[in-house]
Protein backbone atom coordinates (compact mmCIF):
# COMPACT_ATOMS: atom_id res chain seq x y z
CA UNK A 1 0.00 0.00 0.00
CA UNK A 2 1.22 3.23 -1.19
CA UNK A 3 0.31 6.19 0.03
CA UNK A 4 1.28 10.26 -1.18
CA UNK A 5 1.60 8.17 -3.87
CA UNK A 6 1.98 11.55 -5.87
CA UNK A 7 3.64 11.02 -9.45
CA UNK A 8 4.47 7.47 -8.82
CA UNK A 9 8.12 7.68 -8.10
CA UNK A 10 8.23 5.39 -5.06
CA UNK A 11 5.29 3.00 -6.39
CA UNK A 12 7.03 2.29 -10.00
CA UNK A 13 10.34 1.88 -7.79
CA UNK A 14 8.78 -0.78 -5.61
CA UNK A 15 6.75 -2.33 -8.81
CA UNK A 16 10.42 -3.04 -10.26
CA UNK A 17 11.68 -4.70 -7.13
CA UNK A 18 8.94 -7.06 -7.17
CA UNK A 19 5.85 -5.44 -4.75
CA UNK A 20 1.86 -5.28 -6.27
CA UNK A 21 0.46 -2.42 -4.78
CA UNK A 22 -3.24 -2.77 -3.45
CA UNK A 23 -4.16 0.75 -3.06
CA UNK A 24 -2.25 3.76 -4.04
CA UNK A 25 -3.79 6.69 -1.97
CA UNK A 26 -3.57 10.58 -3.38
CA UNK A 27 -5.74 13.99 -2.94
CA UNK A 28 -4.73 15.46 -6.15
CA UNK A 29 -6.41 14.27 -9.38
CA UNK A 30 -3.22 15.33 -11.55
CA UNK A 31 -1.37 12.98 -9.87
CA UNK A 32 -4.10 10.39 -10.10
CA UNK A 33 -4.75 10.91 -13.48
CA UNK A 34 -0.95 10.45 -14.24
CA UNK A 35 -1.30 6.94 -12.04
CA UNK A 36 -3.84 5.69 -13.80
CA UNK A 37 -2.52 6.16 -17.31
CA UNK A 38 1.00 5.05 -16.66
CA UNK A 39 -0.85 1.76 -14.61
CA UNK A 40 -4.56 1.10 -15.73
CA UNK A 41 -4.59 -2.30 -13.52
CA UNK A 42 -3.39 -0.09 -10.29
CA UNK A 43 -6.50 0.37 -7.46
CA UNK A 44 -5.69 4.67 -7.27
CA UNK A 45 -7.95 6.37 -4.51
CA UNK A 46 -8.20 10.14 -4.31
CA UNK A 47 -8.69 10.98 -0.80
CA UNK A 48 -6.55 13.05 2.03
CA UNK A 49 -4.20 10.43 4.19
CA UNK A 50 -6.05 12.80 7.23
CA UNK A 51 -9.73 11.42 6.11
CA UNK A 52 -8.80 7.44 5.05
CA UNK A 53 -10.23 5.40 6.83
CA UNK A 54 -8.89 2.17 5.92
CA UNK A 55 -12.08 0.27 7.42
CA UNK A 56 -13.10 0.74 3.53
CA UNK A 57 -10.71 -0.86 2.13
CA UNK A 58 -10.38 -4.20 3.50
CA UNK A 59 -7.60 -5.17 0.69
CA UNK A 60 -5.44 -2.89 2.58
CA UNK A 61 -5.37 -5.31 6.05
CA UNK A 62 -2.36 -7.94 4.66
CA UNK A 63 0.24 -6.04 3.42
CA UNK A 64 3.78 -6.68 3.31
CA UNK A 65 4.40 -3.30 3.23
CA UNK A 66 3.23 0.36 4.14
CA UNK A 67 4.73 2.81 2.02
CA UNK A 68 4.88 6.80 2.13
CA UNK A 69 7.01 9.30 -0.07
CA UNK A 70 5.63 12.30 2.18
CA UNK A 71 5.67 15.70 1.47
CA UNK A 72 9.15 17.00 3.44
CA UNK A 73 8.78 18.20 6.49
CA UNK A 74 9.90 21.73 7.57
CA UNK A 75 11.76 22.07 11.12
CA UNK A 76 9.91 24.76 13.57
CA UNK A 77 11.21 27.41 12.10
CA UNK A 78 10.63 26.92 8.87
CA UNK A 79 7.20 25.78 9.54
CA UNK A 80 6.18 28.52 11.39
CA UNK A 81 7.57 31.28 8.58
CA UNK A 82 5.29 29.76 6.14
CA UNK A 83 2.33 28.64 8.25
CA UNK A 84 1.90 25.02 7.84
CA UNK A 85 2.11 22.14 9.64
CA UNK A 86 0.85 19.65 7.17
CA UNK A 87 3.73 17.74 6.06
CA UNK A 88 4.19 17.10 9.80
CA UNK A 89 0.62 16.17 10.04
CA UNK A 90 0.40 14.05 7.26
CA UNK A 91 3.84 11.95 8.55
CA UNK A 92 2.29 11.61 11.72
CA UNK A 93 -0.93 10.19 9.94
CA UNK A 94 0.95 7.29 7.99
CA UNK A 95 2.50 6.25 11.33
CA UNK A 96 -0.77 5.69 12.78
CA UNK A 97 -1.89 4.19 9.64
CA UNK A 98 0.38 1.43 10.46
CA UNK A 99 -1.92 0.79 13.62
CA UNK A 100 -4.90 -0.52 11.54
CA UNK A 101 -2.98 -1.47 8.45
CA UNK A 102 -0.03 -3.50 10.57
CA UNK A 103 1.98 -4.08 7.58
CA UNK A 104 4.99 -6.39 7.94
CA UNK A 105 7.04 -3.58 6.96
CA UNK A 106 6.62 0.38 6.61
CA UNK A 107 8.62 2.84 4.43
CA UNK A 108 9.24 6.54 5.27
CA UNK A 109 11.21 8.79 2.83
CA UNK A 110 11.38 12.17 3.32
CA UNK A 111 14.06 14.97 4.30
CA UNK A 112 17.78 13.73 5.64
CA UNK A 113 17.08 15.71 8.78
CA UNK A 114 14.23 13.76 10.13
CA UNK A 115 17.35 10.93 10.65
CA UNK A 116 19.38 12.76 12.99
CA UNK A 117 18.60 16.29 13.33
CA UNK A 118 18.14 17.83 16.37
CA UNK A 119 15.40 19.91 15.36
CA UNK A 120 13.12 16.44 14.38
CA UNK A 121 14.11 14.43 17.75
CA UNK A 122 10.43 14.84 19.15
CA UNK A 123 8.95 13.77 15.61
CA UNK A 124 11.52 10.85 15.96
CA UNK A 125 10.57 9.86 19.64
CA UNK A 126 6.53 10.03 17.97
CA UNK A 127 7.01 7.97 15.42
CA UNK A 128 9.45 5.18 17.46
CA UNK A 129 6.71 5.18 20.69
CA UNK A 130 4.10 4.36 18.38
CA UNK A 131 5.74 1.45 16.19
CA UNK A 132 7.52 -0.14 19.07
CA UNK A 133 3.75 -0.49 20.98
CA UNK A 134 3.02 -2.23 17.32
CA UNK A 135 5.65 -4.33 17.66
CA UNK A 136 8.19 -2.84 14.98
CA UNK A 137 11.91 -1.85 15.14
CA UNK A 138 13.37 0.53 13.00
CA UNK A 139 16.39 0.90 10.54
CA UNK A 140 16.85 4.94 10.29
CA UNK A 141 20.13 6.27 7.36
CA UNK A 142 20.30 8.48 4.68
CA UNK A 143 20.65 7.88 1.07
CA UNK A 144 22.00 9.60 -2.17
CA UNK A 145 20.04 8.80 -4.84
CA UNK A 146 23.05 9.92 -6.87
CA UNK A 147 24.76 6.64 -5.25
CA UNK A 148 22.12 4.52 -7.40
CA UNK A 149 22.33 5.98 -10.31
CA UNK A 150 19.92 8.82 -10.37
CA UNK A 151 22.27 11.80 -12.18
CA UNK A 152 21.21 14.33 -8.91
CA UNK A 153 22.57 15.29 -5.07
CA UNK A 154 19.87 14.22 -3.86
CA UNK A 155 19.99 13.30 0.15
CA UNK A 156 16.83 11.56 1.59
CA UNK A 157 16.57 10.30 5.35
CA UNK A 158 14.46 6.89 5.13
CA UNK A 159 13.24 4.86 8.24
CA UNK A 160 12.43 1.06 7.70
CA UNK A 161 10.75 -0.80 10.20
CA UNK A 162 9.66 -3.92 10.14
CA UNK A 163 8.55 -6.82 12.86
CA UNK A 164 10.28 -8.31 15.12
CA UNK A 165 10.29 -11.45 12.98
CA UNK A 166 12.03 -9.39 10.23
CA UNK A 167 14.67 -7.06 11.59
CA UNK A 168 17.82 -9.05 11.53
CA UNK A 169 17.02 -10.20 7.99
CA UNK A 170 17.14 -6.08 6.47
CA UNK A 171 20.37 -4.79 4.92
CA UNK A 172 20.71 -1.40 4.11
CA UNK A 173 21.05 -1.26 -0.11
CA UNK A 174 24.77 -0.52 -0.94
CA UNK A 175 25.49 1.93 -4.27
CA UNK A 176 24.73 0.47 -7.32
CA UNK A 177 26.66 2.61 -9.34
CA UNK A 178 30.95 3.25 -9.09
CA UNK A 179 30.71 6.88 -10.60
CA UNK A 180 27.95 9.33 -10.56
CA UNK A 181 26.06 10.10 -13.43
CA UNK A 182 27.07 13.60 -14.72
CA UNK A 183 24.05 15.96 -16.11
CA UNK A 184 25.60 16.52 -19.63
CA UNK A 185 25.81 12.27 -19.71
CA UNK A 186 22.24 12.34 -18.98
CA UNK A 187 20.96 14.71 -20.84
CA UNK A 188 23.41 15.15 -24.09
CA UNK A 189 20.98 12.81 -26.40
CA UNK A 190 17.89 15.22 -25.73
CA UNK A 191 20.45 18.48 -25.71
CA UNK A 192 20.83 17.51 -29.41
CA UNK A 193 17.44 15.92 -30.30
CA UNK A 194 17.06 18.69 -32.48
CA UNK A 195 20.49 19.10 -34.22
CA UNK A 196 22.26 21.64 -31.56
CA UNK A 197 25.84 22.02 -33.29
CA UNK A 198 27.17 22.92 -29.73
CA UNK A 199 25.14 20.17 -27.85
CA UNK A 200 28.55 17.84 -26.82
CA UNK A 201 30.72 20.59 -26.16
CA UNK A 202 27.55 22.11 -23.49
CA UNK A 203 27.56 17.82 -22.28
CA UNK A 204 31.12 18.59 -21.67
CA UNK A 205 31.33 21.29 -19.10
CA UNK A 206 28.13 19.47 -17.20
CA UNK A 207 30.27 17.12 -15.88
CA UNK A 208 28.55 17.18 -12.40
CA UNK A 209 25.37 15.84 -10.51
CA UNK A 210 22.02 18.07 -10.95
CA UNK A 211 21.08 20.21 -7.66
CA UNK A 212 18.34 18.56 -5.86
CA UNK A 213 15.18 19.36 -7.74
CA UNK A 214 12.41 20.79 -6.08
CA UNK A 215 8.64 20.58 -7.52
CA UNK A 216 8.08 23.94 -5.09
CA UNK A 217 4.86 25.00 -3.83
CA UNK A 218 0.97 24.61 -4.78
CA UNK A 219 1.27 28.46 -4.00
CA UNK A 220 4.13 29.93 -5.83
CA UNK A 221 4.14 30.54 -9.54
CA UNK A 222 5.42 28.51 -12.53
CA UNK A 223 8.75 26.01 -12.19
CA UNK A 224 12.17 27.05 -11.23
CA UNK A 225 14.92 25.24 -10.65
CA UNK A 226 15.33 26.40 -6.87
CA UNK A 227 16.71 29.23 -4.85
CA UNK A 228 19.51 31.30 -5.54
CA UNK A 229 22.25 28.99 -4.87
CA UNK A 230 20.56 26.03 -6.52
CA UNK A 231 20.24 28.67 -9.77
CA UNK A 232 23.85 29.75 -9.76
CA UNK A 233 24.70 25.68 -9.37
CA UNK A 234 22.58 25.69 -12.36
CA UNK A 235 24.31 28.48 -14.12
CA UNK A 236 27.74 26.48 -14.01
CA UNK A 237 26.45 24.18 -16.03
CA UNK A 238 25.20 26.33 -18.81
CA UNK A 239 21.16 25.90 -17.51
CA UNK A 240 19.36 29.17 -16.46
CA UNK A 241 17.40 27.73 -13.72
CA UNK A 242 14.46 30.60 -13.51
CA UNK A 243 12.16 28.51 -15.37
CA UNK A 244 11.53 25.48 -17.93
CA UNK A 245 11.09 25.63 -22.00
CA UNK A 246 8.46 23.72 -24.54
CA UNK A 247 11.24 22.56 -26.68
CA UNK A 248 15.37 21.57 -26.46
CA UNK A 249 17.98 23.84 -28.44
CA UNK A 250 17.24 23.74 -32.07
CA UNK A 251 20.61 23.76 -34.18
CA UNK A 252 21.74 27.33 -33.42
CA UNK A 253 21.02 26.39 -30.00
CA UNK A 254 17.32 28.29 -29.67
CA UNK A 255 14.85 27.79 -28.02
CA UNK A 256 11.56 29.66 -29.18
CA UNK A 257 9.95 29.34 -25.95
CA UNK A 258 12.56 31.39 -24.17
CA UNK A 259 12.30 34.86 -24.42
CA UNK A 260 14.98 35.46 -21.30
CA UNK A 261 17.50 36.59 -23.74
CA UNK A 262 20.32 34.52 -21.66
CA UNK A 263 22.60 32.39 -23.32
CA UNK A 264 21.76 29.58 -20.39
CA UNK A 265 19.32 26.64 -21.68
CA UNK A 266 16.42 26.05 -20.00
CA UNK A 267 16.00 22.50 -19.29
CA UNK A 268 12.14 21.29 -20.59
CA UNK A 269 9.96 19.25 -17.92
CA UNK A 270 10.95 15.76 -20.25
CA UNK A 271 14.76 16.61 -18.96
CA UNK A 272 13.55 16.98 -15.50
CA UNK A 273 11.82 13.24 -15.50
CA UNK A 274 15.06 12.49 -17.01
CA UNK A 275 17.43 13.63 -13.89
CA UNK A 276 14.71 11.82 -11.66
CA UNK A 277 15.63 8.48 -14.15
CA UNK A 278 11.67 8.14 -14.52
CA UNK A 279 11.54 5.60 -17.84
CA UNK A 280 10.71 7.68 -20.67
CA UNK A 281 7.87 6.23 -21.18
CA UNK A 282 6.12 7.49 -18.02
CA UNK A 283 4.02 10.00 -18.92
CA UNK A 284 2.75 13.28 -16.69
CA UNK A 285 -0.44 14.94 -16.85
CA UNK A 286 -1.48 17.91 -16.23
CA UNK A 287 0.16 21.35 -17.42
CA UNK A 288 3.73 22.31 -17.29
CA UNK A 289 4.26 23.60 -13.89
CA UNK A 290 2.13 20.28 -12.72
CA UNK A 291 3.95 18.22 -14.37
CA UNK A 292 7.50 19.46 -13.30
CA UNK A 293 6.13 19.57 -9.39
CA UNK A 294 4.99 16.01 -9.87
CA UNK A 295 8.63 15.24 -10.88
CA UNK A 296 10.62 17.53 -8.40
CA UNK A 297 8.59 16.23 -5.48
CA UNK A 298 9.04 12.84 -6.45
CA UNK A 299 11.05 9.93 -5.45
CA UNK A 300 13.64 8.42 -7.96
CA UNK A 301 12.40 5.05 -9.11
CA UNK A 302 15.57 4.04 -8.84
CA UNK A 303 16.03 4.55 -4.99
CA UNK A 304 11.93 3.13 -4.43
CA UNK A 305 13.74 -0.12 -5.90
CA UNK A 306 17.08 -0.14 -4.21
CA UNK A 307 14.94 -0.02 -0.99
CA UNK A 308 11.62 -2.49 -2.00
CA UNK A 309 14.65 -4.98 -3.02
CA UNK A 310 15.79 -5.01 0.30
CA UNK A 311 12.66 -4.92 2.40
CA UNK A 312 11.56 -7.87 0.09
CA UNK A 313 14.68 -9.92 1.23
CA UNK A 314 14.10 -9.48 4.48
CA UNK A 315 10.24 -10.40 4.40
CA UNK A 316 11.14 -13.35 1.88
CA UNK A 317 14.69 -14.69 2.53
Amino acid sequence: MDVCSGGGGLALGLEQAGFEPVLLLDNKPVALETLRSNRPTWNVLQSDLLDFDPVDHQETYDVDLLSAGLPRVKSSATAKRVETGIELELLKASVLLAHAVQPRALLLENVPGLVDAEEFEEVRSFIQDELEHLGYRFHWFILNAADFGVPQDRKQGVLIALKEQFFDGFQQPIPTVDRHIAVGQALHASMSARGWTDASSWAAQADQVAPTLVGGSDKRGGPDLGLTGTKKAWARMGINGNALADEVPGPQGLQESDSSGSPLKKLTVEQTAVLQSFPSDWVFAGKKTARYRQIGHASPPPVGKALGKAVAEALHP
